[in-house]
């Protein structure tokens, strides 16, 4: 498989976490670093794991896995989506400035997000053991350029939250639900 063939699989599978990270980050409204290097350490991390992973258990497993997979990632979506739309709804317009906001970088919200985005890439897995490819190159192309893409989603989702507040915030719970509608219905056409 060419090097051009594995970007663009690459530049494929970042495509959510590209949505995901600008839709998590609005609520933010200005990203640390820090927070920049988790989200896009774990989205890279996570969506070069599971290549492995499919392509370490076999035709049998991912079968199995393939049957439940959009129903896995539209519920973890949908749910870490309304949890973003209700904490804007909930968001007092007096709030001062030091009350603490959930932070979508840390804890179970970033391991949810990150498994939610990297499950098709089992497939990617599957398909590269049925093409008796070597995996180690193409997952850290994947890996890396996750990372890179999830970076520039942050940055973006934080300037959009900073500038447009709480709408903003409505849309990016709406864009992650989008997504796990998107991922669903794409599994149950092609099923």
């Amino acid at each position: 498989m060419s090097l051009w063939v594995v970007l663009g699989i690459a530049v494929g599978l970042a495509m959510d976490t590209l949505a995901v990270a600008i839709g998590t980050s609005v609520m933010l409204r200005g990203v640390t670093r820090r927070q920049v290097f988790r989200f896009a350490f774990h989205f890279g991390l996570f969506q070069a794991i599971m290549p492995v992973i499919g392509w370490a258990a076999g035709i049998r497993f991912v079968g199995y896995i393939a049957r439940w997979d959009h129903w896995i990632a539209f519920a973890l979506l949908g749910f870490v989506g309304g949890k973003a739309i209700a904490g804007a709804w909930a968001e007092d317009e007096e709030e001062t400035p030091a009350a603490p906001r959930a932070d979508p970088t840390r804890g179970w919200s970033l391991i949810v997000l990150s498994v939610a985005t990297s499950i098709d890439a089992l497939a990617v897995g599957l398909s590269f053991a049925v093409l008796d490819m070597a995996i180690w190159v193409p997952v850290a192309i994947i890996g890396v350029v996750t990372a890179l893409i999830t970076m520039t989603g942050m940055l973006v989702g934080s300037r959009l939250g900073s500038r447009f507040g709480k709408r903003i915030e409505i849309m990016g719970g709406l864009i992650l639900i989008g997504i796990g509608v998107k991922i669903l219905i794409q599994h149950l056409v092609q099923g």
